[in-house]
């Protein structure tokens, strides 16, 4: 049995990106589980771009030498915003092979707490003890498929997530269901592939990101102004950007007011540059489906004002639901210590849940430090702020028992 002080769980953008700030803790033994960039090849499609701008889309390391700039003039790759998947993905390889380069793609099974940390079992059979464990897994765990699709085999309902390619539903009739940013997108492609899309949304409009607000103040204040409103951090409409660019500032605010500036910051919109994409596909808006049937090899799916119509089959862009319970990795007496709202874990300082020494990542940790985290931006300062959380224990421990404090680190707020 192995142990380390420190066990990261996932090699996504956060996974690697806290890897590489602990590594700079002198003395600290950080082992990072995972294969790298697992969710972004296996569960978003072929010819996607990425929603968040340039400046959003790079993945933080502690001294700002592995950003997208330097691996595109690096690597040869002659790409802009909005980035590409897969150059996306060849740049999160890059990013872990320089920081995190001793990467253990073995998979965990199962995380208990111990007499003392955590004990972690691997698929081989092999456990690791751990003092602290930073759980940085990603979303994969949290799919929604609502109610009213959950009769129906994957033959005929699918999740969005399901999909990398679209070719084989050339021909077919398609149905949509959601007005975000994942399944306006899986509608483009799946057009473009051949397949006959319709589109449902609940929403009375589709909301398009960089809409008439944001280029009205472009244009009309120009792009000084502009800056003010907006945080390159590319999250929120304006003014709001600004606000929940700075997790700190965030985190300050009544419960009431941090839910509303999470509302306003992640609702339900799509890519501008997919409204051309789409003039050829049909909306049907403030519309739901109330049932959906199996009808020999086609699905019959009942709208909320009467209307039926067969499809061959259903692609569900709603989304991810957060509940952390859900990590089947996570042995039932510690997902059920962790203390919880709707299923977001309660996080205080560096990430750190209720059971002590237990730290998530990413989107499970919105409700706790706001919406950047959804987003690959979030990486800077969850990073930092872990980074300096752990730096402050460790100083702490050596400083009981007499051993120097933490050396070449330097104990500032996290980046806003």
């Amino acid at each position: 049995m192995t142990g380390c002080d420190i066990a990261i769980i996932g090699a996504g953008p956060y996974g690697i990106s806290a890897s590489a700030h602990l590594r700079t803790i002198k003395g600290l033994d950080v082992h990072t589980f995972g294969e790298p960039m697992d969710f972004w090849q296996r569960n978003m499609p072929k010819g996607m771009l990425l929603r968040s701008g340039w400046e959003a889309s790079h993945i933080a390391d502690p001294n700002q030498s592995l950003t997208l700039d330097i691996f595109r003039k690096q690597s040869g790759n002659h790409f802009s915003s909005p980035v590409p998947l897969d150059r996306f993905v060849n740049y999160g390889l890059w990013h872990q092979q320089h920081s995190v380069p001793d990467l253990d793609q073995r998979k965990i099974v199962c995380v208990e707490p111990g007499t003392r940390g955590f004990r972690l079992i691997l698929a081989d059979g092999e456990s690791v003890l751990a003092n602290r464990v930073v759980i940085a897994a990603g979303i994969s765990s949290f799919t929604w498929r609502p109610p009213e699709f959950d009769n129906l085999p994957s033959s005929l309902a699918t999740h969005t997530s399901e999909h990398i390619d679209f070719e084989r539903f050339a021909g077919k009739e398609v149905l949509v269901v959601g007005g975000g940013q994942s399944a306006l997108e899986s509608a483009a492609l799946l057009h473009e592939a051949g397949a006959s899309v319709e589109i449902i949304a609940r929403a009375r409009q589709i909301r398009w990101l960089g809409g008439v607000v944001s280029r009205t103040i472009h244009r009309g204040f120009g792009p000084s102004i502009s800056k003010l409103l907006y945080a390159p951090t590319d999250v929120g409409p304006a003014g709001i950007s600004q606000i929940v660019a700075r997790p700190d500032l965030v985190r300050r605010f009544s419960r009431p007011i941090q839910d509303w500036l999470r509302k306003r910051s992640i609702r339900p919109a799509g890519a501008r540059w997919l409204v051309e994409r789409l003039k050829d596909v049909p909306m049907h808006l403030g519309r739901s489906a109330v049932s959906a049937t199996s009808k020999g090899a086609s699905v019959k799916v009942r709208l909320d004002d009467g209307s039926e119509r067969d499809f061959d089959h259903v692609f569900l862009g709603t989304g991810y639901r957060v509940d952390v319970s859900k990590y089947n990795f996570l042995a039932p007496k510690l997902a059920g210590s962790i203390s919880r709202h709707q299923g977001y874990p309660r996080l205080t300082e560096g990430f750190e849940t209720s059971f002590p020494g237990l730290h998530i990542l990413g989107a499970p940790a919105v409700w706790s430090f706001g919406p950047l985290m959804q987003f690959v931006v979030g990486t800077h300062y969850s990073s930092c702020a872990l980074m300096q959380f752990v730096a402050r224990k460790a100083a702490g421990n050596r400083a009981r028992v007499g051993e120097p404090l933490v050396a070449g680190l330097e104990l500032s707020r996290p980046h806003d």
